[in-house]
């Protein structure tokens, strides 16, 4: 798969979030890619980023931290 990046920023998916999207059923390239390419965007605190997509299924949540030069998401969980 290519590199993702949002606002001109690469985007890196770190090991704990593949494991928490397998571990939550989600499917890991597929789901995870569209939530962050498509999703809102949602910041809070003072570098927390997340990324919400949301379906019929249920929403899927990429939480992340923004670097400045780059945005690592940490974990993948299921939202209502």
């Amino acid at each position: 798969m290519g590199d993702i990046y949002f606002d001109g920023k690469p985007i890196v998916i770190k090991v704990h979030a593949v494991k928490r999207a397998r571990q939550r059923e989600i499917a890991f390239p597929d789901q995870v890619y569209n939530a962050i390419q498509t999703g809102k965007v949602k910041r809070f605190g003072k570098n927390g980023i997340k990324f919400v997509k949301r379906s019929k299924d249920g929403s899927i949540v990429c939480v992340g931290e923004d670097l400045g030069y780059c945005i690592i998401i940490k974990t993948v969980e299921r939202g209502n």
